[in-house]
């Protein structure tokens, strides 16, 4: 488990990231609910972190991203997952998406999980099943 210090409108507040070995793959979680995911540089910073600590994958929250992450015509989500493109690294969010609205957002969750680099499940076990395979 990694504890790192990350500010947050002035505060203070510790990211905690749980690394799991599978002997084939590492992957760590985001656990932390107090960081938000807001733009790509926020991704791009956890991202590296899970890397340096040997990760080839991430596990985050959909709590940890903002909002406007599930508005495609943001924007948000294509940075933020472009990175980890860039970076060779996989994604699995975690979270119900049935409750954004949408039906490109749906076939942008259908195709994701199709080609596997990004993965939106539902648990924390889909995510580390996906992220392992």
């Amino acid at each position: 488990m990694i504890l790192k210090p990350v500010r947050k409108n002035q505060l203070l507040y510790i990211m905690e990231i749980k690394i799991f070995n599978s002997g084939k793959k590492c992957i760590a979680q985001l656990i932390s609910k107090q960081v938000e995911i807001k733009d790509q540089q926020d991704a791009l910073d956890i991202m590296m972190e899970s890397r340096y600590q040997g990760a080839d994958g991430l596990i985050v929250s959909a709590e940890n991203l903002h909002p406007d992450f599930f508005d495609l015509k943001t924007g948000l989500a294509g940075e933020i997952l472009q990175k980890f493109s860039t970076y060779q690294a996989y994604l699995a969010i975690v979270g119900d998406f049935s409750k954004y609205p949408g039906k490109s957002l749906k076939d942008f969750i259908f195709e994701s999980n199709k080609i596997g680099r990004i993965n939106f499940v539902a648990t924390p076990e889909e995510a580390l099943q996906a992220l392992t395979k």
